[in-house]
């Protein structure tokens, strides 16, 4: 799947090369002036190619097809080949979504990131980095889910795993150090690809998606006595890696396809669009309980070093049974490129570091490889400004309206993060009670099983 991923168009490309410049694994070739071409060997699916591209050559590519309507038309996804081009949103992946709300026999839910609340606005002319998470759950239940989930509490068990994790191994020595986080697709399929020596390094922790998700379809369906075979769980992410990560044979830790599609920012959008329904003025509406309810550690999962934000704030609470001094961790935010830092956790000393980028990302893991590395835990992060500059974000193509979107987007999120009335992880009354009714404590039996994952090499290709 994910060699199919991402596409380029060749009746469409002009070779102007913007796509060759963003992509961070050199995976775009071609002359100038001429189609460019992808090595699907090399690309990580980050959707930065499809960003940046003016002329609509490069989109996401769900079932091995380049968007032009007769390509399209030809394998009857489309109603005509004069459809709009933008048509290519609604593709594949949209349709399935719309086939699934009119089963009466499925049981539909919907879990959307946190990126998204902050930047889908967009799609329907409101300001740049507008925070929606009211408009974006009125919207979901208005397509017909059955329940508006929020990824966010996914990112609260990350958490709780991901920082446990995290101390057993600087504490009690066991595992590899550093640690990586494991969140983001895109960053796990390069180490995969290209330094799969170092998986020992990657946390065990799948991504709040892919912990969220097996959740739903266990001790969600147990609540709403359900059958886990009739749930049709929807993911809606700004990342076009997403799919990919869902498609992974392992995550089926609840007997079933844990995810069973993932559409994109832009996707949702078109499916609003489509049915007619009024963004703009929609009034305001929560997620459903108990996998609505989150903390601002949660929702900043959304942008660089929030993954490591969040988990410094439960993780310097498990270490010391004290209270953090501060939450504002400013030293961890920032764009693209490196911030290093040590973080006094007790008696012990964290060294941590923040990357934004696989070029930098792959500096690191040389170091690793080479025994210069002396930190302890690592943020990774494919995408510029993390989640919320993903490939499935809605486009941006003049460089100054895209600064001021992130820019935007960005103070959007932090803003969330400080009107919530939880902002540590631990602290969400409804983790707590999922640990408490279904899984037991952090990495038990039953938390492994369902939140935990492995990692393959896949340094000849295989795919």
């Amino acid at each position: 799947m994910s060699h199919n991923l991402i596409s380029i168009d060749p009746e469409i490309c002009t070779g102007c090369k913007r796509c060759v410049k963003v992509c961070p694994v050199d995976a775009i070739q071609g002359a100038d002036g001429t189609p460019q071409t992808i090595n699907k060997q090399l690309c990580v699916a980050c959707g930065q190619c499809v960003q940046v591209c003016s002329v609509y050559a490069s989109e996401l590519d769900a079932v091995e097809l380049t968007p032009r309507s007769q390509k399209l038309a030809e394998r009857g996804l489309l109603d005509s080949v004069n459809e709009p081009l933008f048509a290519a949103y609604a593709q594949a992946h949209t349709r399935v979504v719309k086939q699934a709300l009119l089963d009466k026999n499925q049981y539909t839910i919907v879990q959307s990131a946190p990126a998204v609340r902050v930047a889908i606005a967009e799609e329907f002319g409101m300001p740049l980095g507008h925070l929606t998470p009211g408009k974006l759950a009125a919207a979901l239940r208005k397509l017909g889910f059955d329940r508006v989930y929020d990824t966010n509490f996914g990112a609260d068990i990350t958490i709780m795993e991901e920082g446990s994790e995290l101390l057993e191994r600087v504490i009690q020595g066991q595992g590899k150090l550093p640690m990586f986080t494991s969140c983001c697709p895109a960053w796990v399929k390069y180490i995969e690809q290209d330094y799969p020596e170092l998986l020992d390094h990657l946390s065990t922790c799948k991504s709040p998606m892919g912990m969220a998700a097996p959740v739903f379809k266990t001790y969600g369906a147990e609540m709403d006595q359900i059958e886990a075979a009739k749930i049709f769980s929807v993911a809606v992410m700004p990342c076009t890696c997403k799919e990919f990560e869902a498609a992974r044979p392992e995550m089926n830790a609840s007997g079933y396809r844990d995810t069973d599609v993932v559409i994109t920012t832009r996707e949702l959008a078109q499916l609003i669009k489509d049915q007619g329904i009024d963004f703009v003025n929609l009034p305001d509406e929560a997620f459903d309980q108990p996998f609505g309810e989150y903390s601002g550690a949660g929702a900043i999962f959304g942008v660089t070093g929030g993954v490591m934000e969040a988990a410094l704030r439960t993780g310097y609470e498990l270490a010391t049974g004290q209270a953090i001094p501060r939450l504002e961790l400013d030293f961890v935010r920032g764009d693209n490129g490196l911030r290093t830092a040590d973080v006094a956790v007790g008696d012990l000393t964290i060294k941590i570091a923040v990357v934004a980028g696989l070029d930098t990302a792959a500096k690191v893991l040389e170091s690793v490889k080479a025994g210069t590395c002396n930190y302890h835990f690592v943020e990774v992060m494919t995408c510029p400004e993390g989640c919320m500059t993903g490939g499935g974000q809605p486009k941006l193509l003049l460089d100054a309206q895209r600064k001021e979107a992130f820019n935007q987007r960005r103070k959007g999120l932090y803003s969330h993060d400080t009107n919530l009335e939880f902002r540590k992880s631990h602290e969400n009354p409804s983790i707590i009670r999922l640990y408490k009714d279904h899984l037991g404590e952090p990495l038990g039996h039953n938390s492994h099983h369902l939140l935990h994952t492995s990692y393959v090499s896949r340094k000849k290709g295989v795919n």
